[in-house]
């Protein structure tokens, strides 16, 4: 394989690089996708949440710096379909109005170059192919779609329909969530044929009956298994792009593959390893043409990181919770500001959601503070019986000063948090809910790291660092993703984000990877000639544990 030419060369296999494999190799093109881990193993580990949750046993096994020369391990996974093989599969489009600028206390969240129009299409699109169950209508702020999902909501387990039922009675609009998941059921149980079973270790874990929409499951297995036209070369680790003699277009990748060197050249590449690893990649491949790294005439590659607000926060439900899949309610009732008119507040607050479900080992190995010192024997499973879990989001504002980028040859990671005052009436919002709805009105952190936000660490909602825009001085790619000062380089993961929002961001890179994804086939003068790759059939037998 080393050495080989190819039409398109993606590195990186999660929801960016496999949504572009999967849409591309339909054109017959020979494409490459590079992945720098393996498949991640189908075992019954995959479901432990000692290992998964508390020990972090399938992290990458790195060490970076922040800015006050602390160390972390930065909480990223390379496998086949990157970090969607743990994430919390919840596929929201952005707010038409995340589209164009809104001010927060701590600053400006900028306009992007395109619109929410531009965006819709390919958000149906993306819904359909991750299998998005979701209702529309619920959510107040959701923005207009011109379709409906096309699989229904997952149905809520009775404590959380409880819930769900008791915030209408007080005025609230909950909503079903946008989840992808592989999904088909009746009365609220899995069919027999389902892959996904509504277990506990859905939030946050590997899924090892591949019931969740992620990258590998939804693009890239289908992709291989039918369009023979792509190949995916995993443990191979791309240490630098390589330039033309004028440093005017890339022509190939150089790293390593098992250790070994391994090469291959293509007309157009297409960057997709998450929004850190992306940046560093160009830092890495720096030239005597670009000293400061490919794409970084602006000086902005690294820069504009992003990655949430978020918290996860446990609450103690009156009656028990014995909830299995908790993850199916949202409430945005405080997305675009405190409705109270009693309220000083001028500022958006953020999105509330369930989490996957406490048990026993997490509250335990995450160190649940305050009332648990009192108790001679720490009642960790009645704790996680009664528990009730939620994840806060805020949007937190680009700043240039919070950037990723090598020192010495160590990655360092300077983050500043921004907007934390909206964070904190956001979680006094839900303690009010809390109060109003059968649960105790107090919050515990639900974080191996007491106290406030995800640590540096954390990060499940990584963007920026290689914004696009119009502005060739401000951003690093334009609105088709290619960077400015090179003639086929793509990006296509969070990086090219000016502004996230405050819902999860993985359907915006699916939707965005196929929108430039048409954007390359019209620039190579491509057409489809293989059928799109099968995708789920619930009345096909479910597929072993064991990989």
């Amino acid at each position: 394989m080393t050495g080989e030419r190819y039409d398109v060369i993606i590195v990186g296999s999660g929801p960016g690089g496999g949504t572009m494999a999967w849409r591309l190799a339909q054109t017959g093109k020979r494409i490459l996708l590079i992945e720098r881990g393996d498949y991640l193993r189908r075992e019954p580990r995959n479901w432990d949440s000692q290992a998964v949750i508390v020990d972090g046993a399938y992290q990458a096994k790195e060490t970076w710096y922040s800015s006050d020369g602390k160390s972390f391990h930065p909480g990223l996974h390379y496998y086949v379909g990157g970090n969607s093989k743990f994430y919390g599969s919840i596929l929201f489009r952005l707010r038409a109005e995340d589209f164009g600028e809104i001010r927060h206390q701590d600053g400006l969240s900028p306009a992007w170059p395109v619109g929410y129009d531009e965006f819709e299409p390919y958000y149906q699109a993306a819904e359909e192919l991750f299998h998005v169950h979701g209702l529309r209508g619920e959510d107040p702020t959701e923005p207009w779609s011109a379709k409906p999902y096309a699989h229904p909501p997952v149905a809520h387990e009775p404590r959380i329909q409880k819930l769900f039922d008791d915030l209408k009675r007080e005025g609230h609009r909950p909503f079903h969530l946008p989840v992808g998941v592989r999904l088909a059921e009746r009365d609220g149980q899995p069919l027999p044929t389902s892959p996904c079973i509504k277990c506990e270790s859905f939030d946050g874990f590997p899924c090892p009956t591949n019931g969740k929409s992620d990258a590998q499951v939804m693009c890239v297995d289908p992709a291989l298994r039918d369009c023979p036209n792509l190949t995916l070369s995993t443990r191979t680790y791309v240490e630098r792009l390589i330039t033309n003699a004028s440093g005017t277009c890339v022509t190939g990748v150089l790293g390593t593959r098992d250790g070994e060197p391994f090469t291959a050249s293509a007309d157009l590449v297409v960057v997709a390893c998450g929004a850190l690893s992306s940046a560093l990649l160009l830092l890495r491949s720096a030239t005597d043409r670009h000293p400061d790294g490919l794409a970084n005439e602006s000086g902005q590659v690294g820069r504009n990181y992003m990655r949430h607000n978020n918290s996860t926060v446990l609450a103690i439900s009156k009656i028990p919770n014995p909830t299995r899949f908790q993850k199916t309610l949202g409430l945005n009732d405080y997305y675009f500001g405190d409705p109270d008119p009693k309220s000083d507040w001028a500022f958006p607050l953020g999105h509330i959601q369930m989490v996957g479900k406490s048990d026993g080992a997490q509250v335990h190995g995450e160190g649940l503070p305050g009332f648990l010192q009192w108790f001679p024997e720490k009642p960790f499973d009645w704790i996680a019986r009664h528990s009730i879990d939620f994840w806060l989001t805020s949007e937190d504002v680009p700043k240039p000063e919070n950037r990723v980028f090598y020192k010495g040859g160590e990655v360092h990671l300077d983050l500043t948090e921004t907007n934390a005052e909206a964070h904190r009436r956001l979680r006094r919002k839900l303690q009010e809910v809390c109060d109003k709805t059968d649960i105790h009105p107090h919050l515990f952190d639900r974080s191996l790291y007491l106290g406030k936000n995800v640590p540096i660490g954390g990060t499940a909602h990584q963007a920026g660092t290689l914004r696009f825009g119009d502005d060739r001085e401000g951003s690093v790619l334009d609105r088709d993703c290619k960077a400015h000062c090179l003639d086929n380089l793509y990006v296509t993961d969070a990086s090219f984000f000016p502004s996230i929002g405050a819902v999860n961001p993985t359907l915006t890179i699916i939707a965005n990877a196929l929108r430039v994804a048409d954007r390359l086939i019209a620039r190579m003068g491509a057409r489809d000639v293989i059928p799109p790759p099968r995708l789920f059939d619930h009345t096909a037998p479910r597929e072993p544990l064991q990989a």
